[in-house]
């Protein structure tokens, strides 16, 4: 699955990840103001922020660009001279730097629209309460302003999913090609077919969705989190707790983890079950199959016992998914008024504006929605394991290694499965 598309994965994700914290924290502890050195300084940091497209040109951004180019050339091209054999290097290596920029540039436009609220936030409170210094000017112009974001939003998203669907698609063939590669020696294993044609299909049609929103949520957090520390000097008193530093920030993380501890003990059991629904739904078929050319095959004994194990897991993953359900129903219902709550004495006293409120509205939501990456696509990630499971045991199978646990616990109580 990863070796087919990426030079030797383990030690290119393990590089990607170290490489990418250096990137990071080299930002964050020195790397932003070395932009002075070439003439690009930060912003002053009692600078009002930009609302404009503008954003995108300042010297912050400039410099930026400079850096994540270094950053993401040197990597791409160490990749590109130390496996200079892989033949998908190019897609696996450049166009995952591509994307990674793309991304990280449509979540600044998010960025800059909170950055937006403010204003218009307050600008619509004064005009609600008779301020006669709001025009319907001010109002079409901040308007007129929302639509630029919105046209370079979508712009960005139209270009980056075409490209992004080519990757993916490149993925798909380089499994294809190293599966097929071995097709004499694999035509045997049960469900070759299956595991090449459709599973190598839907991997990549998840990973289409599923990894883009991980990389999207890992950028929201590194542009975000800032902006939610800025934003918690306005949070003075929470209910019961009183007064911490840094509280939205805080409370974001703290929501967030036992949201995904939640998720994670309620949905333990659903990708094995669902590898198992794989197989006896595989076994149901097969049987049928032979018996279109075999009359002595697919007797209905054989076949109402076969199909009596495809109930008997659907029936155990309805009881799983009740528990599930219930469990992620009550996290996402609370989410919906959490944030409120606690924001009760923040805004009874007086000591935010609408404008502010929606900002802090929209920067907590960005970063609880990235924090909670597993809780949004939990349902996603169970097909992905299950498939990635049905995968691994094909390749074991290939390459003649042991079966995984759970292929080798099927095998020997298929009836107990």
């Amino acid at each position: 699955m990863l070796e087919s598309f990426f030079p030797k994965p383990k030690l290119f994700f393990t590089s990607a990840a170290i490489w990418t914290l250096i990137g990071i924290f080299g930002w964050y502890f020195g790397g932003e103001a070395l932009g002075g050195l070439v003439g690009l300084p930060p912003a002053a940091p009692d600078a009002p922020p930009r609302i404009g497209l503008d954003f995108f040109v300042t010297h912050d951004f400039l410099w930026f660009y400079i850096y994540f180019g270094f950053f993401s050339g040197a990597f791409c091209l160490f990749w590109t001279i130390f496996d200079k054999d892989h033949p998908w290097k190019a897609w696996s290596v450049w166009g995952s730097a591509l994307i990674i920029f793309i991304t990280y540039f449509n979540v600044q436009i998010s960025v800059l629209i909170n950055n937006w609220r403010r204003p218009f936030g307050d600008m619509l409170q004064n005009a609600l309460t008779g301020d006669k210094g709001v025009t319907a000017a001010d109002m079409f112009g901040m308007q007129w302003i929302f639509m630029q974001f919105a046209f370079l939003w979508m712009g960005v998203y139209i270009i980056s999913r075409f490209f992004i669907s080519h990757y993916i698609f490149r993925w798909r063939n380089a499994m294809s090609d190293y599966y097929l590669a071995v097709w004499p020696k694999v035509r045997h294993i049960e469900g070759a077919s299956q595991r090449i044609q459709e599973d190598t299909m839907r991997f990549a049609s998840i990973m289409e969705n599923l990894g883009v929103s991980l990389i999207d949520a890992v950028m929201t957090l590194i542009a975000f989190l800032p902006v939610l520390f800025a934003l918690s000097a306005y949070v003075t008193e929470l209910p019961i707790i009183g007064q911490i530093p840094a509280s939205l920030f805080w409370i974001a993380i703290f929501w967030s983890a036992f949201g995904t501890a939640l998720m994670w003990f309620a949905g333990i059991k659903l990708p094995g079950l669902e590898f198992k629904n794989q197989r006896v739904e595989a076994a149901f078929r097969k049987e049928l199959v032979y018996g279109e050319d075999n009359a002595e095959r697919a007797q209905p004994e054989t076949v109402r016992s076969l199909f009596n194990d495809v109930r008997t897991n659907y029936f155990r993953l309805y009881f799983h998914y009740v528990y599930f359900n219930l469990a992620r129903g009550f996290y996402i219902q609370a989410d919906g008024i959490f944030l409120t709550i606690l924001l009760i004495p923040t805004i009874v006293s007086g000591a935010i504006t609408f404008g502010i409120f929606q900002q802090i509205l929209t920067a907590f939501g960005q970063v609880s929605n990235s924090f909670q990456f597993l809780v949004n696509s939990w349902s996603t990630i169970i097909d992905l394991l299950s498939i990635h499971k049905r995968l691994r045991s094909f390749e074991a199978a290939m390459e003649g290694e042991p079966l995984p646990e759970i292929d080798q616990e099927y095998l020997a109580n298929p009836s107990e499965n």
